[in-house]
C-alpha cells in the first residue's frame, strides 16, 4: 500500500471552506478543556485547561499563538470555570467575535441506546442526556452541566453534543450483548457500548485517507492507549467489536483500571475483605491497573523502573502487553483478515517499546515492527512494520477534538 503526500490526499472536508470555528467543550468530573478548532485544516486556533475544579487553587492554562498563560485561582464550578476560559478569550486572544465561531461541540461520555450520533442540542435532548447519568454517574452530569451553561453563556451559536458511544452503536448483537438474564438486561441498559469512539472512528478513517484507500475496503485493529485504553475492530469503517463495555473499565489493562477481571472478584472482595461496593468501584477504577501492579502509570517513569531492575514493573509491562496481544488476536479472528493495526493516544504514538512488544512473535501471522521505522518520533502518521508483512503496523495520531468538531459541522448542516 502506497502512503500518498499530504497535498495529494482527498480531503473529505474541502466543502467546509465557508464555515468558521467550532469551539469545542470536554467538562470532566473536575475539569474543564477546550480547545478552538479548524475543522478544515484541522489546527487547533487555541486551547486550554481548567483543572481541579472545586478544590482550594485551581490551575488554569490558555494557550494562542505560542504563548501560554497560566493562573492559580479558586474555581467553585464548571459555571466558572467556562466564564473563566471565555474571558481568557477575550482577554489573551483570539476574540471569538472575529473567530466565526460557527458551532459549540461538548464531548458527553455515555450516550447510551438513544443516541447513535451527534445531535443538535435543545432542552429535550440535554434532558435526555441527564436521564442517562445512572450509565456514567462520574462523567454525564459534568458534561450537563458544561453544556448548560455553555449554552447561557453562548446562546447564538448552535450547541452539539458528540458522543464516546455513538461509533459503537454498529456492534452487533452478539457483540453487544452479555449472556446476563435479558429481562434484567433491558430494564437496566446491560450491554456493552463502548468508549473512546470520536478517537476510533477518526483514527481508523484516517487510516484510509492516508494510505489513498477507501475505508469501506479496509479491516483495521485500533489501539488506543493512553492512560485510559481500548482495542476496536472496525471492519469497512464500522465497528463490530470494542473492548470497553458498560462503562469504561472493561477490556485492556490501563493506567489506573483493572480492564478485565473476574466478576466474582467482586462478591469475594465484598464478602471476606468487608468493603463495600463503592470501596471495590474506586479499587477497581482508581487504584489498578499499572498503577496497582507497579506503583507508576506514567510508561515513562514504568521504563526507568523496569531498566533499573524493579520486577513488579516487569510484570505490570508483561501484563499490559499480554491483554493487548490477546486482543488483537481476537479481533483478527473477528474481521477474519486485518490490513492495518493502528496504535494511537498518548501511549500508542509516543512509546515504541510498547508497540514493538506487541507485536513480537506475531511474524506467522503477518504483523512485525520494524525496528528503524519504529523507533523514528514524528507528529505525522506513519508505517511502522517492514515491507514484506501482510499487515500494515501503524502509528496514527488521534485528534479527537478536530472529529467533535467536524462532527459538530455535519450535524448543523444536516440539521
Amino acid at each position: 500500500m502506497t502512503i500518498l503526500p499530504e497535498g495529494e490526499r482527498p480531503n473529505p472536508y474541502s466543502a467546509y471552506g465557508a464555515h468558521g470555528s467550532v469551539l469545542v467543550l470536554n467538562s470532566g468530573s473536575s475539569s474543564l478543556k477546550y480547545q478552538l478548532v479548524n475543522p478544515v485544516g484541522g489546527e487547533a486556533i487555541a486551547a486550554g485547561t481548567v483543572e481541579r475544579i472545586g478544590e482550594d487553587s485551581s490551575i488554569v492554562t490558555h494557550r494562542f499563538a505560542g504563548n501560554t498563560t497560566t493562573r492559580e485561582q479558586a474555581v467553585a464550578d464548571h459555571g466558572e470555570a467556562l466564564r473563566i476560559a471565555l474571558g481568557l478569550f477575550d482577554d489573551v486572544g483570539p476574540d471569538l467575535s472575529d473567530a466565526d465561531v460557527y458551532a459549540v461541540g461538548h464531548r458527553v461520555v455515555h450516550g447510551g441506546a438513544v443516541f447513535s450520533r451527534p445531535v443538535v442540542l435543545d432542552d429535550d435532548a440535554v434532558r435526555q442526556i441527564d436521564e442517562l447519568s445512572p450509565l456514567a454517574p462520574l462523567h454525564n452530569p459534568p458534561n450537563v452541566k458544561g453544556i448548560e451553561v455553555a449554552r447561557e453563556l453562548l446562546p447564538d451559536v448552535p450547541h452539539v453534543a458528540v458522543f464516546d458511544t455513538a461509533f459503537f452503536s454498529s456492534l452487533p448483537d452478539e457483540a453487544a450483548t452479555y449472556a446476563l438474564d435479558r429481562d434484567t438486561a433491558r430494564a437496566y441498559g446491560v450491554r456493552r457500548y463502548g468508549f473512546h469512539g470520536t478517537s476510533h472512528q477518526y483514527v481508523s478513517g484516517k487510516v484510509a485517507r492516508v494510505l489513498g484507500r477507501r475505508v469501506e475496503s479496509l479491516n483495521t485493529i485500533v489501539l488506543h492507549l493512553g492512560n485510559g485504553a481500548s482495542a476496536s475492530a472496525v471492519r469497512g469503517g464500522v465497528a463490530v467489536d470494542t473492548s470497553m463495555g458498560m462503562t469504561p473499565l472493561e477490556g485492556l489493562v490501563m493506567g489506573t483500571r483493572t480492564g478485565d477481571i473476574d466478576a466474582a472478584v467482586v462478591f469475594h472482595l465484598v464478602r471476606n475483605a468487608g468493603m463495600s461496593v463503592d470501596e471495590v468501584d474506586d479499587l477497581f477504577n482508581k487504584r489498578s491497573g499499572m498503577k496497582g501492579l507497579a506503583g507508576e502509570n506514567d510508561f515513562r517513569e514504568l521504563r526507568r523502573l523496569i531498566d533499573a531492575g524493579d520486577e513488579d514493573a516487569r510484570l505490570a509491562f508483561d501484563v499490559y502487553i499480554h491483554r493487548l496481544r490477546k486482543y488483537v488476536g481476537a479481533y483478527a479472528a473477528v474481521l477474519g483478515r486485518v490490513d492495518v493495526v493502528a496504535f494511537t493516544a498518548g501511549v500508542g504514538e509516543n512509546d515504541p517499546a510498547v508497540r514493538a512488544a506487541v507485536a513480537e512473535g506475531l511474524e506467522p501471522f503477518g504483523i512485525a515492527v520494524d525496528p528503524d521505522r519504529n523507533a523514528v518520533r514524528s507528529s505525522d502518521p506513519r508505517v511502522i512494520s517492514p515491507d514484506w508483512t501482510s499487515t500494515l503496523v501503524m502509528v496514527v495520531p488521534t485528534s479527537e477534538e478536530l472529529a467533535i468538531a467536524r462532527q459538530c459541522v455535519e450535524a448543523v448542516e444536516k440539521s
